[in-house]
């Protein structure tokens, strides 16, 4: 055989060379994902910071106090949109930004039963975590698909009253509609939009905060009943929701009494609930690089499930007894919830849902 039939022959019978992953891909894949972590800060901390420090220097300090005015009377007059009907873009719900924040954990939304149009909901989400990461990428995003998983139903996550205060910042958070969480934004979208609308409130708020551990599973809530008078009075269906993997993300300390460094955290605690609405958690996660100390949250799965909807009737001024039988048929549902996914997304079958 001569030396060219010889490496045609060899050319076929080899197999063809093995072309290893590129590393340089990779690392951008995962840097754009942890930037995407970080969008608050140009947002809420530098778009933020901007009217509130920049407005009042302009007014007392300076000759350019008419561009100081300008907002002021723009946000006068559009006071009662994000009470009401809010300013959704698809568009900014769709950005490719998102995409990068959901495969930076990965966060996942899973259907159970289907949620008609033909109704109004309140979906509860629970737990809250530190920076209730789940809700905010399965609601306020499209990331996981919510109008294709749940096709004609429109999803409004609500949030602290005093970030619509702020200059930017609100429309910002109303493109991807987002609400306050009051009775009056609440009402509203439950009562004056016809059907087929959600709103969604992470009801445990800053209290629930302090309780999120890894591995934990207690939800506040025995002393948060708001929600239930809200479906009554609206008519509006409760739907339970349970985010699991969202107390993995962050690592919290808890000083020890009769510490200097716990004095000042249970202080700051109380003054940031009093002042803000917020409890100030103490806690950690990674930082640039997955093996670094920080303040970016851990990669770790969070898998939300959307339970089955709860038809409650419409009364306009329900009393404490009926509120409680409703509350009490809610608890059973997202213990039921609890118990039939807890072994799928990292719990034993022993775990048991703990409400306080």
């Amino acid at each position: 055989m001569d030396e060219i039939s010889y490496r045609a022959r060899s050319s076929v019978l080899s197999p063809p060379p093995v072309v290893a992953r590129l590393p340089l891909a990779t690392d951008l894949q995962e840097g754009l994902r942890t930037l995407s972590v970080l969008q608050w800060i140009p947002v809420y901390v530098i778009l933020g910071a901007i009217p509130i420090l920049g407005i009042p220097y302009c007014l007392l300090f300076s000759s350019l106090w008419p561009l100081s005015v300008l907002p002021l009377i723009w946000l006068a007059y559009d006071w009662n949109t994000h009470s009401q009907d809010g300013r959704r873009s698809a568009w900014i719900r769709n950005w490719t930004l998102w995409k990068y924040f959901q495969s930076y954990f990965p966060v996942k939304l899973v259907k159970t039963h289907d949620l008609s149009p033909k109704h109004n909901y309140i979906i509860v989400s629970h737990p809250h975590g530190i920076l209730a990461h789940g809700a905010f990428i399965n609601f306020a995003t499209e990331a996981t698909g919510f109008s294709r998983i749940f096709p004609s139903i429109t999803p409004c996550l609500a949030t602290l009253e005093g970030i619509f205060w702020i200059p930017i910042v609100r429309d910002y958070v109303m493109s991807m509609g987002i609400c306050p969480v009051s009775e009056l934004a609440l009402k509203y979208k439950l009562t004056q939009k016809g059907s087929g609308n959600a709103v969604i409130i992470v009801v445990g708020g800053a209290s629930e905060a302090l309780l999120c551990r890894p591995g934990a599973s207690t939800v506040y809530l025995k002393n948060h009943k708001g929600f239930v008078k809200l479906a009554l009075k609206t008519g509006a269906y409760l739907v339970p929701s349970y985010s699991f993997g969202e107390n993995n993300i962050f690592n919290q300390e808890t000083f020890p009494e009769g510490t200097w460094l716990r004095f000042f955290q249970k202080n700051f605690q109380k003054i940031g609930k009093k002042i803000l609405g917020l409890n100030f958690c103490t806690f950690h996660g990674r930082g640039l690089t997955r093996t670094s100390w920080g303040f970016l949250p851990f990669n770790h799965p969070i898998t939300t499930v959307v339970g089955e909807p709860l038809p409650v009737p419409k009364i306009c001024d329900p009393d404490k007894e009926t509120v409680a039988k409703y509350f009490e048929i809610y608890i059973s549902a997202l213990r039921k919830l609890f118990d039939q996914h807890k072994t799928k997304y990292g719990f034993s079958e022993t775990q048991e849902l703990t409400i306080v």
